[in-house]
This record gives structure tokens, sequence and C-alpha cells, in this order.
């Protein structure tokens, strides 16, 4: 969780929600992301979703079979998705997400019964510290705007 926090981190420096993620097999990191869709101009470019097909891409395969994800923020419903369709083993997260969280806040893509897969959650993995990252962003961003109720 520390190597995703460090990408968190990049993505705080670069003026992104800061989220960061990994992905792990046998105990080596073999994905990492953080988001990005500021940067690239794209919805899709979240933490996790990077770290996937970065790891996607170094193991030469889609399926991600005895894989774990390491994420600073529980996944939303796209990145929960990509998780199951990954054959992700695992997720662990760090903070829950109330307005977007997928792996039991709001959803619960992961452990769904009807679906062919399931991935296994684990929650609130150094939560302190990815919440306080993430809060700290969203009091700049507030600051920045002076508080102006702007969505963002």
């Amino acid at each position: 969780m520390e190597k995703a926090l460090q990408e968190a981190m990049t993505a705080f420096d670069a003026e992104e929600v800061p989220v960061g993620a990994v992905v792990v097999k046998n105990s080596r990191i073999i994905g990492r992301g953080h988001n990005q869709t500021e940067t690239l101009k794209d919805a899709t470019a979240h933490a996790e979703i990077i770290a996937i097909t970065s790891a996607a891409e170094n193991v030469g395969d889609w399926r991600l079979d005895d894989c774990i994800l390491y994420s600073t923020v529980e996944p939303c419903a796209m990145c929960a998705g990509a998780a199951v369709l990954s054959r992700i083993k695992t997720i662990v997260y760090g903070a829950s997400d109330i307005r977007f969280g997928a792996c039991g806040t709001i959803f619960d893509i992961p452990t769904e019964k009807r679906l062919i897969h399931r991935v296994e959650i684990v929650a609130g993995v150094m939560e302190e510290e990815a919440a306080e990252l993430m809060q700290l962003f969203f009091r700049r961003v507030r600051d920045k705007k002076g508080d102006s109720g702007q969505k963002i």
C-alpha cells in the first residue's frame, strides 16, 4: 500500500485527485498507476485502470489470476468491474468512497454472486493516510475556488 500511496502523491503533485494503485503478483509490483483524468482528458484514466493495463502488458495476458490490486481509495464501479473482468484475486484499499465506492460502500461489484468471478475485498489498509491525502487535496481545490460551491 505504501507504493500505491507514492502513486497517489504523484497524482497530487500533478493536481489530479490523489488516487494511486499497484498490482502485485508473487510479492512483486507488475503494474502501477495514478489518476490522470485531467492530464489525459479521459474519464477512464483512473489509477486502477492504468495499473491493471500496465500489469496486463507486463505479463502479456489480460488475465491477472493470483494478483492483488492495491488502491488508496475504494474503487468505483468502472474500476471494480475491471478488476473482476481481469480476474484479480484480491482488492486491498485504504479509504472508503461514500460517493462512488463500488466495493461495499454503494455497490459491491467484486463479490456479486451473479458474476462468474468474484474478488476478495480487504478494506481500511492505511486508511488514515489515504483519507488525509484526499482531504488535503479537496481542501486546496476549495481554497483555489474560493469555496464557490462549484462541483469538481
